[in-house]
C-alpha cells in the first residue's frame, strides 16, 4: 500500500511541475535588440508584471555589428533599435515591419523638433526614440578651451590626450561641420578637405576608438573626448572636473528607432511595448536614467531643472540651427568610406 501511495505522490508531483512548466513556458515573450543601457531595467520589470510576459534584451555596441548580426541570419528578435540611417537601410532591404502608428497612442506625444528631421522612410518604419548627440567632453582644470569648438582635436599640447570615434560619419561629420559644410555632403572636393583636416587632428590623437573613450577620460589618461552626450555626462555625475559641451559649429545628431523586425514573431506584444515606452513617466525616467534626449513633450515637463536646463541635452537654438542628423546616402556612402581608409591609412 505504500508503494503505490509513493507511485501515486511521485506522479502527482511529476503532472504538478509539468503543469507548472508549461503555465511558465506559456508566456510570451518580447525579444528586444538594442545599445547597452538604453532601457531602464525597473521599466521592464513592470511592463513584464502588467502583461505578464517576459522581455529578453540583447545588445549591441554599433549600427554595423548589428545590422552584420541581422544580415548573417540572426532572427526572433522583435524590437530592433538602429540608427535612422540604418534603419532606412534596413527597411530598403525589406528588414522592418511597416509602423502602424494608430496603434501606438502615445506618439502624439513626439516632439516635432526631432520628427521633422526623419526622411519619410525613416519615420514609417520606426518610431524615434534617443536621440544621440555627438559632443565634447574634456578636463576644465588641463585644458584650454574658451569656446567651444571641434579645433580641440587641433590642440598640439593634448597630442596623445585625445580620442575620436571610430566611425566615419561622425569623425568626418566633426571635420566638416568645423569647415562649415554638411555631414551629408556628397561633393568630393568638401569630403577630400574634411579629410585633410581629420588627418591633421589624428596626429594629437591616442586613437580613434567608440568604447574605452568614457573609462579613459574618467580616469584622466584621456583630456578631451569625441563622444555620445549621454555617455560624456554620466562620466561628468561622477567627475564634477569634466564638463561636456556641443560645439559651436554645430554637432552632428543621429536618432535611435524602435523598430519592428519584418520576421517579430511577437508582433502585438512589439507594438504593446513600444507604446509603454512613450508613457511620459516612463520616458522621463528613461532620460533621467540614460541622459540621452528622448523626444517625448509630455515628458519634459516631469524631468528636473538641472536636465531640462542642460544644453547638452536640450542644445540651444543656436547649436540646434547649425546642427544636422547622418541621413543614409545609400551608393554616396562609398566617398566617405574611401576618405575613412585614407584617414585611417595616413601616418
Amino acid at each position: 500500500m505504500n508503494l503505490i501511495r509513493k507511485i501515486c505522490c511521485t506522479t502527482l508531483w511529476l503532472l504538478l511541475c509539468i503543469g507548472l512548466y508549461g503555465c511558465a513556458s506559456s508566456e510570451p515573450e518580447l525579444h528586444i535588440y538594442t545599445w547597452i543601457n538604453y532601457i531602464k531595467p525597473s521599466i521592464i520589470e513592470k511592463f513584464e508584471k502588467e502583461h505578464h510576459c517576459r522581455v529578453v534584451v540583447n545588445t549591441f555596441d554599433s549600427n554595423e555589428s548589428m545590422y552584420a548580426k541581422l544580415k548573417l541570419g540572426a532572427t526572433g528578435y522583435d524590437i530592433i533599435v538602429p540608427s535612422n540611417y540604418y534603419a532606412d537601410l534596413m527597411q530598403k532591404q525589406g528588414m522592418l515591419h511597416p509602423i502602424d502608428r494608430e496603434r501606438i497612442p502615445n506618439a502624439k506625444y513626439l516632439d516635432p523638433n526631432y520628427t521633422k528631421m526623419l526622411d519619410s522612410a525613416a519615420a514609417k518604419y520606426g518610431i524615434p526614440y534617443l536621440v544621440a548627440i555627438t559632443g565634447i567632453a574634456y578636463h576644465k582644470d588641463r585644458v584650454n578651451m574658451p569656446k567651444p569648438t571641434w579645433d580641440i582635436f587641433n590642440d598640439k599640447s593634448l597630442k596623445g590626450r585625445m580620442t575620436m570615434l571610430n566611425d566615419p560619419r561622425e569623425a568626418l561629420g566633426a571635420a566638416l561641420k568645423f569647415l562649415g559644410y554638411s555631414i551629408n555632403t556628397t561633393n568630393d572636393t568638401e569630403i577630400r578637405t574634411a579629410e585633410k583636416t581629420l588627418i591633421a587632428w589624428k596626429k594629437n590623437l591616442a586613437k580613434f576608438e567608440s568604447e574605452q573613450y568614457k573609462d579613459g577620460v574618467a580616469s584622466g589618461e584621456y583630456l578631451a573626448v569625441q563622444g555620445f552626450v549621454g555617455e560624456l555626462l554620466l562620466v561628468a555625475q561622477e567627475n564634477p572636473a569634466i564638463a561636456c559641451v556641443l560645439p559651436e559649429e554645430g554637432t552632428i545628431f543621429s536618432i535611435d528607432l524602435l523598430t519592428i523586425s519584418k520576421d517579430s514573431p511577437n508582433k502585438d506584444l512589439a507594438y504593446t511595448f513600444i507604446n509603454y515606452l512613450h508613457q511620459p513617466e516612463n520616458v522621463a525616467e528613461n532620460i533621467i536614467f540614460t541622459l540621452f534626449l528622448i523626444p517625448n513633450t509630455a515628458a519634459y515637463e516631469l524631468l528636473p531643472a538641472n536636465i531640462r536646463d542642460n544644453p547638452a541635452i536640450f542644445p540651444t537654438d543656436a547649436v540646434a540651427g547649425k546642427s544636422e542628423i547622418i541621413k543614409n546616402l545609400d551608393r554616396d556612402t562609398e566617398l566617405y568610406n574611401r576618405a575613412w581608409d585614407r584617414v585611417k591609412a595616413a601616418e
